[in-house]
């Protein structure tokens, strides 16, 4: 395997020529980039190319940074994003947050950040086969969040997630409220707070994500 097949494979979107020239020039030195201006452009390169990471600039020409995030994962497609932004206002960060960016850095950035960032992002990312499904959810355990139908992300708590890690590690089986406050939950939580994070992860989701059979437990959801 050559040294450039073995770099994770980056998309990076940044209409800046200057600012362009310089962090591609950073992030080649680690990953295989993918450079585009566009986002309409961006889009269709995500669509066809499988990614292990993207740095997406928030103003693009065609298609802007946020409508891009979210076009992505409306594609189902959970590949960790990083928003690149000049707008240091709390909601606009929220604005790229809620459309599914997985983290944000405000322009200018320091190039150690980027790249410690994106290391993060790399480490937390699963191969497609490692994606689990909910019902008609898609469920990524090592990102703490499950995207919905339309594309949509929820984030989760840990103690959420580590309920849906040990009911997708086992997706056949029905989990005692005992088994699951031990597999999942601190030592010293009432057993009364394994309904209530089902209730939460519900709340957040959808009912069938997780599945009750009635006297026994509750399982994984999904076909049967």
């Amino acid at each position: 395997m050559t040294a450039s097949a073995a770099r994770p494979h980056l998309l990076y979107v940044e209409d800046d020529p200057v600012i362009a020239e310089l962090t591609r020039e950073v992030l080649s030195e680690a990953y295989l980039v993918d450079h585009v201006i566009d986002g309409r452009v961006a889009l269709d390169q995500a669509l066809r190319e499988r990614y292990d990471v993207m740095v997406i600039d928030r103003r693009l020409p065609s298609l802007d940074g946020v409508a891009l995030v979210r076009a992505v994962r409306t594609a189902r497609i959970t590949t960790p994003i990083l928003l690149l932004t000049a707008l240091g206002a709390v909601e606009d960060r929220v604005d790229g947050l809620d459309a599914g960016a997985n983290d944000y850095l405000v322009k200018p950035f320091d190039y150690d950040e980027l790249l410690a960032r994106l290391r993060a992002l790399v480490r937390g990312f699963r191969a497609e086969g490692l994606r689990r499904d909910l019902a008609e959810w898609t469920y990524v355990p090592e990102s703490n969040a499950l995207y919905g139908p339309d594309g949509s992300r929820v984030s989760l708590t840990e103690t959420e997630n580590a309920l849906l890690r040990l009911l997708t590690d086992s997706p056949e089986h029905v989990f005692s409220r005992e088994e699951i406050l031990r597999g999942a939950f601190a030592t010293d939580d009432a057993l009364s707070s394994v309904d209530t994070y089902v209730h939460y992860v519900r709340r957040k989701t959808d009912p069938s994500v997780i599945e009750t059979v009635r006297g026994r437990g509750y399982r994984a959801g999904g076909p049967r």
